[in-house]
Formats: structure tokens, sequence, C-alpha cells
């Protein structure tokens, strides 16, 4: 009869125990990127980042329009030129084109830095709005639902609505839940 007493305990312990740390796990979830979308300051970001693209886009148009002309320019003489002229030509015009993807490559990789740079205080911005939307309401773990594909999602655990209210953004309906 103890025997059994104690299995009988051992088995309600586990079946409270796990009913317990059950309650204490809440799952909410968020669009990370309709967040983002929404605030006012990506407007901003988005000028000054097209702004310094414009820089490289204007030097590589340049660099585009000096192969073409140079380009034409070798096709246009290539029938008279001697052998050596050519060969020089071609490699000078091989040379500018490696410069100019070489130009685009790094171009494109400071540009990418820039954004990231300029985007950070925004993200920081959402990231603290919603680790303290999820504390006071409680949440353990929050999914970003514009990474992961929610299968089945209710509507009270979406926080886009109050961490829109955090930030100032007015708390609308949820927008782009999936």
């Amino acid at each position: 009869m103890k025997k059994l007493f104690k299995v009988a305990l051992v088995a309600v312990c586990m079946i409270s125990m796990g009913n317990f740390a059950k309650a204490q796990t809440k799952i909410g979830y968020i669009n990370t990127n309709d967040l983002v979308q929404a605030m006012p300051e990506l407007k901003t970001v988005n000028t000054q980042i097209d702004a310094f693209k414009k820089t490289f886009v204007d030097v590589l148009q340049g660099m585009g329009n000096e192969l073409q002309t140079k380009s034409a320019d070798y096709q246009a003489k290539q029938a008279t030129m001697s052998d050596a002229v050519k060969t020089a030509k071609q490699s000078e015009l091989a040379d500018l084109q490696k410069r100019a993807q070489d130009y685009q490559t790094n171009a494109q990789q400071q540009v990418e830095a820039k954004g990231n740079e300029l985007m950070k205080p925004i993200l920081d911005k959402v990231h603290n709005a919603i680790t303290e939307v999820a504390k006071e309401k409680g949440f353990t773990y929050v999914l970003d639902s514009s990474q992961t594909s929610l299968l089945v999602s209710p509507p009270a655990d979406d926080l886009i609505a109050p961490v829109k209210a955090k930030l100032g953004l007015g708390a609308g309906a949820p927008v782009g839940t999936k």
C-alpha cells in the first residue's frame, strides 16, 4: 500500500510540474517587417541611403559611358589598327571594365554597410519595444512572423498592436498577419 501511495504521489507531482511548466511558457508573435515599415524614421533613413547610393551611381554611369565610348572607338578603328595597338586597346578596355566591376562591388558593400548603420537605431528601438511589451504581457518567447511561417496563430498572441502603441504608432488592427 505504501508503494502504491508513493507511485501515485510521484505521478501527481509529475503531472503538476508538467502543468506548471506549461503554464509558464507563453509564446507570441509579431511581424517585424510591418512594424519597421510603419516607423516614421524609415522615410528619413531611405532618403539618406538613396542619396548615398546616388554618389556611387553617378560615378558608375561615368565609368560606363567611358567604357562605351572607348569600346565604340575601338570597334570603329579596329580594322586599321596594328596587332600591338589592338592588344593594348583590348587590355585597356578589359582593365576599365574590371575597375567598373570592382567599383560596383565596393559600392554595393558600402551602401549595405551604410544602410545597416542607419537602420540600427530603428531596429534597436523596435527590438526594445518588443522586449518591453513581451515582458509586460508575460510572453516567454516572441517569434518573428516575417521570418517564420506560422501555420496556426491566435490573434490574441499577435503583439503588433501593443508594440505599435508602445512606439506611439497607433494600435490599429494587426497588419499583414500570416
